[in-house]
């Protein structure tokens, strides 16, 4: 092919972040139909695309530049502050990497800007400049430059002197000046001063178009982009925008008629690609791994074999404990597993992973850091349970350990880590620290604009209200586990065709939204991966600085830093081991100090069955509500019926049917065979039904003769789905059955069922692993409950949902929550007898120092009033806002007294503490005895004013103001019948129902936002609370115009209106993946008025009074109404005697009338019907 006389040098693709809108793919495309030999990629201050780009036009037959247009400071990269060292003040310049020297000089750079420079933007110097330039080829960039800045400033002099000072950093020859032909007003003078500087000192220039976009059509798709940058819309003056849609990748003869003029700048494109020649090793075969000092008398090869033999023999100690009948039969198959598994790491290179990853997890439970048993298909070697990685043994559950490593398919292992979230960081700074923090760094991830999140930025963008975008982004399918687009949106949904082709406004949005959909949104960290190099990381590739937690992260995401051969671990936080440990540790202090979980039975009644009862709440994978159906319809009775539960709770194997049927067959409801004896030892565990990918392999291996190697290759060809791949694992299968002597036609039907059952199998390693987690919490709740339950509310206490939830459950468990207490508390939640006493770390405004302070002076002995407290606990540390939250979440009340009389003795408490304070600081004493001395106020020092307690509402707000929920009562609570009878559902249930689903709910107004809609009309964003949690709602002008005087009041009220399940959200863990867009707004006494028909009094003899009764017909006759009365006159133990009430005394169904009732005879006594 022949190529054309011109090459891009200056172009912005995805990667500059919300600036850039050019794919790469696309990008190589077009390159290739303008027939251009090579191509640069110069995003904005970053490297983020680099591999990938030079991967992709490697393949296209392109010849890849890598570049960067950096921002560099006026003065020093370290100045920031001031008006020389502001965002616009960074001057730009484009460099490019002539090879390997410079690609090396680059990274640095890059880094250096982000670690050092970073002021709005990562910023170099020209200190960094002077002392990295080598390999690097610079051009003097847009109208950003600084050249061109100068002499668009008329500053002809200092733009030369500046030009020959870059000249000399770069050797003159790697200067070239960057003319462009935009048609911007001001671009026209600098171009001419750039050629008279050319003139002048002999450098060349070069012709470039600092491309943002791929074609003219795309402008104004890039004009959104940028207001979605900025957070601007469409129709905002003065918005960031550019002057023309001259910015995109012109073809080599539009170069060449814009500057027909200046041939050489044209040509000199091509001299420079001709002199960048990087040569990068992206084979993903290369592995750059980290140095292991083992000392000079041992090589990586023997010290794994020598550890894993040895924790071989350590772990057979453990075996035996769990089963006596271990027998030196099953010692040989495992030592000779142990050896086949060491020959394949050794024959594939990779000793050096397993030591690096047993060092890190065996550092990490020596410093009591709690580890998961094992994650992903790990969990299926015996080497990684030898060496302590894992901790369940992959023999008894048949797990394979070429599933995990196949030596067929040369690749790096991965072995995932979850480790307690409180000392995963401990973890990773250990290996910091361990192999240099120069060599270590958190892998980056980007987030795109996926379908219905560009709808809604660009709907946004457009200046569109958020009722017609998000009408419009609901219309887009939202499958869990799957990525719709928009065009596959457009063909599955006729309403969003028919809005596409009703409304050109919505038309436009859907247009710019297919330009749009899939860029690069922004980077963040990736959730585990780290990555580990022999030398400074910058050889390899760029570093970024995450803003939030200043982490190093590499630039180059997951895939492209293994491509680059660098090795990488992940470190996952798992709140659930944080959990247990934290119970393990209660129950030790409280019960068994010997206490090991590694030693419980997998055979335990009790815990399968709680598990069977569906009591989940808190167990591992297990507690949502559609699990908890499921375990109860399938009644667990062996650690392999939640191996399997734990793999088929997902949206393909429900959806399927096949889980209905794995517990049909369990109960003997569906009968099931085996089509080949070889299968029952496969398939009898799963009653027949093919549930892990490991089975797939093993049926491989006995009806077609495939070695498990090649058996893990036929698994991943059914799970890709390539029809060519899938025909030729066929034709071997077929093969291989024929040599076993199988019928050809019963051959093929097991291979369409594996192939059928692959879509949905699950690796049955991370299964068991995760499993074995379920099962131990589940052991805890069930041996264990208040220990457990006290763990989890400790880890829970900033999630108030869940707090909530986890106190519903605890309180039907038959445990009692005790209200935070300043003489009994402790930071966490704690056990109290046989119940949970509230942890003051989880009241809202105290922090750990001030808890701290209350423990160390509770040391001296417990506190016995408000001021003997003020006194002794260090208020530098415990200030009033600490004692207020105190007293308001009922932390005091065991003191005696009321909480309103210790809020109204507070200020002067404090006074008198802290004085007390700074006298024995001091040295000196109060010559008088304390009780002698009297207050401002007249009384007596420690004594409280004589005040009645705050009314219940303003008890229970102040509680929920400082706890984030009710403890010692809620508004709710005595509204408990007509909630069951009115509602249609609760809060903590809502997200297992169906979007677009009609529902009521019952609850008290936690929060009201109002807000006018696009019509200027009111309405409001309402948070509803019941009794299990808190839901948003949104409340539309003509349901708040009916509701708006009960929505600001504080009576219960009843919602009915249609649920908005965002799937994405809820996927995501976001709180606010579901609201009730409100129909209709009610006072619950209202409808409790409205809709009983009945009132039961139920009344015990013993004791009753005719007084009473007297009192009762007094309140009957003030609340007359439509309602029947009738009276359950009780003799406990012997009988009950209904009364039906006359006419004359039927009854208004009013909360008041219960009060009333309820005054005489106590609480329950009432029941609507």
């Amino acid at each position: 092919m022949q190529h054309t006389n011109f090459v891009h040098l200056h172009v912005h693709t995805q990667y500059s972040l919300l600036d850039g809108a050019i794919r790469i793919g696309d990008l190589i495309k077009r390159a290739g139909e303008c027939r251009m030999p090579a191509l640069a990629i110069t995003d904005h201050g970053n490297m983020f695309g680099a591999v990938e780009f030079y991967t992709r036009a490697r393949a296209a037959g392109i010849k890849p530049i890598i570049g960067c247009e950096v921002y560099v400071a006026p003065g020093s990269r370290h100045d920031k502050g001031g008006a020389s060292s502001s965002s616009e003040a960074s001057g730009h310049l484009v460099l490019l990497c002539k090879n390997a020297t410079g690609y090396r000089n680059l990274c640095r750079l890059v880094s250096l800007a982000y670690q050092d420079g970073f002021y709005y933007r990562p910023r170099i110097d020209w200190e960094l400049l002077t002392e990295f330039n080598e390999g690097l080829i610079a051009l003097t960039a847009c109208l950003g430059g600084e050249i061109p800045t100068l002499i668009g400033m008329g500053r002809m002099d200092q733009a030369r002197r500046r030009l020959t000072e870059m000249a000399g950093i770069f050797d003159r020859e790697r200067l070239y000046l960057e003319l462009q032909e935009n048609f911007l007003t001001d671009q026209e003078p600098v171009n001419k001063g750039l050629r008279e500087l050319a003139a002048q000192t002999g450098l060349p220039v070069v012709a470039t178009n600092d491309c943002h976009y791929l074609t003219r059509e795309d402008a104004f798709a890039h004009e959104v982009l940028l207001c979605i940058q900025t957070s601007k819309t469409m129709d905002y003056p003065g918005r960031m925008r550019f002057a023309n849609d001259e910015f995109y990748v012109k073809t080599p003869d539009e170069m060449a008629e814009l500057f027909k003029d200046l041939p050489d700048a044209i040509a000199n494109s091509v001299t420079i690609a001709e002199r960048c020649n990087l040569e990068l090793d992206v084979s993903g075969k290369t592995y750059h791994f980290p140095a292991l000092d083992l000392g000079e008398k041992q090589s990586p090869v023997e010290a794994l074999k020598l550890q894993a033999e040895q924790g071989l023999e350590k772990r057979f100690d453990e075996i035996r404990k769990l089963r006596p009948a271990f027998s030196s039969d099953e010692e040989k198959a495992y030592r000779a597993r142990l050896q086949e598994e060491l020959a394949i790491i050794i024959q594939m290179g990779f000793p050096d992973y397993f030591l690096i990853v047993a060092d890190f997890i065996n550092w990490a439970k020596d410093h009591d850091i709690p580890v998961g048993p094992g994650r992903g298909s790990a969990a299926g070697s015996l080497v990684a349970f030898s060496l302590r990685i894992t901790d369940i043994d992959p023999i008894p559950y048949h797990l394979l350990f070429e599933r995990f490593l196949n030596p067929e398919r040369i690749s790096m292992p991965d072995i995932d880590v979850d480790f307690c979230i409180n000392g995963r960081e401990d973890v990773i700074n250990y290996v910091r620290d361990k192999y240099g923090r120069d060599k270590v760094a958190q892998i980056i991830t980007f987030g795109s604009m996926l379908a219905r999140a560009v709808v809604r930025d660009v709907g946004r963008g457009m200046g569109m209200s958020y009722g017609e975008v998000d009408k419009i982004a609901k219309l887009i399918p939202n499958p869990t586990g799957k990525k719709v687009t928009l065009r596959d949106a457009q063909k599955q949904e006729p309403r969003l065709r028919e809005l596409i082709d009703k409304d050109s406004r919505v038309k436009k949005l859907f247009d710019v939204a297919l330009s749009l959909e899939g860029l690069t949104r922004h980077a963040s960290t990736h959730a585990a991966g780290v990555v580990v190099t022999p030398d400074p990381l910058t050889n390899y590739l760029p570093l970024y600085v995450e803003p939030k937690s200043q982490s190093q992260v590499t630039q180059f995401d997951m895939g492209y830093v293994e491509k680059i051969g660098l090795v990488k671990f992940d470190f996952l936080g798992l709140k659930t081991l944080t959990v247990i440990n934290n119970a393990v540790r209660l129950i030790r202090v409280k019960h068994n100090p010997e206490f090991d979980l590694k030693l419980i039975p997998s055979d335990d009644e009790q815990t399968f069955q709680l598990l069977s009862r569906g009591e989940t709440t808190g167990v591992f994978q297990l507690e949502s509500s559609g699990m908890k159906e499921y375990l109860i319809k399938l009644k667990p009775s062996c650690f392999e019926d939640l191996i399997a539960m734990v793999a088929l709770y997902r949206p393909g194997p429900l959806g399927s049917g096949m889980v209905d049927s794995f517990i049909k067959r369990k109960h003997g409801v569906e009968q099931f065979g085996y089509d080949f004896p070889q299968l029952e030892p496969i398939l009898k565990d799963t009653y027949g039904v093919i549930v892990y990918q490991e089975q797939v392999m093993q049926i491989a291996q006995v009806l077609a003769a495939y070695t498990l190697g090649g058996a893990d290759l036929l698994r991943r060809a059914m799970g890709k789905k390539k029809p060519e791949e899938m025909a030729k694992q066929k034709k071997i299968f077929l093969d291989g059955a024929k040599k076993n002597a199988i019928d050809a036609k019963k051959a093929e039907a097991v291979f369409d069922q594996m192939e059928k059952f692959a879509e949905y199998g699950f690796n049955k390693s991370h299964s068991a692993a995760y499993a074995l987690v379920s099962y131990q919490t589940a052991y805890l709740k069930a041996h264990h409950p208040v220990e457990f339950m006290a763990a989890l509310l400790t880890e829970d206490r900033e999630n108030t949902d869940k707090v909530i939830k986890n106190i519903n459950e605890i309180r039907t468990m038959g445990v009692s929550i005790l209200p935070p207490d300043i003489n009994a508390s402790c930071q966490d939640f704690t056990v109290h007898d046989s119940d949970i006493r509230f942890g003051l770390g989880a009241v809202k405004g105290i922090g750990s120092a001030a808890i701290e302070a209350i423990v160390e002076a509770r040391r001296e002995g417990d506190f016995t009033s408000l001021h003997d407290f003020c006194e002794r606990v260090d208020l530098r540390r415990v200030n009033k806002r600490v004692v207020e939250a105190l007293i308001k979440c009922g932390a005091l009340d065991s003191l005696g007294h009321r909480r309103a009389q210790y809020m109204a003795a507070l200020e002067e408490a404090m006074e008198t503490g802290q004085k007390r304070q700074r006298e024995r600081e001091s040295g000196q004493a109060s010559l008088f005895g304390t009780d002698q001395i009297l207050t401002q106020s007249g009384q007596t020092y420690g004594s409280l004013p004589q005040i009645d307690e705050w009314p219940e509402n303003v008890l229970l707000g102040n509680e929920k103001e400082s706890l984030g929920f009710y403890i010692t009562g809620h508004p709710l609570a005595r509204h408990s019948e007509a909630i069951k009878r009115f509602a249609t559902c609760d809060t903590a249930s809502l997200n297992e129902r169906n979007d677009k689903e009609e529902v009521s709910v019952c609850g008290i107004v936690s929060s009201i936002k109002l807000h006018n809609s696009r019509k200027g009309d009111r309405m409001a964003f309402v948070t509803l609370e019941d009794l299990s949690g808190f839901v948003e709602m949104v409340v539309f002008p003509e349901a708040y115009t009916a509701a708006a005087e009960i929505l600001g009041s504080e009576e219960p009220l009843l919602v009915r209106g249609t649920l908005d399940i965002d799937e994405e959200s809820g996927r995501e863990g976001g709180k606010d993946a579901c609201k009730i867009l409100v129909s209709e707004v009610l006072a619950l006494k209202e409808v409790k008025e409205r809709m009983t028909r009945r009132i039961h009094f139920r009344l015990t003899s013993p004791g009753l009074e005719e007084r009473q009764l007297r009192s009762l017909k007094e309140i009957m006759t003030r609340y007359r109404g439509e309602c029947e009365a009738m009276i359950h006159l009780v003799v406990p133990n012997r009988s009950e005697t209904l009364v039906s009430l006359p006419e004359s005394l039927r009854l208004q169904a009013s909360d008041q009338m219960v009060d009333d009732v309820e005054k005489l005879f106590g609480y329950n006594v009432v029941t609507f019907e």
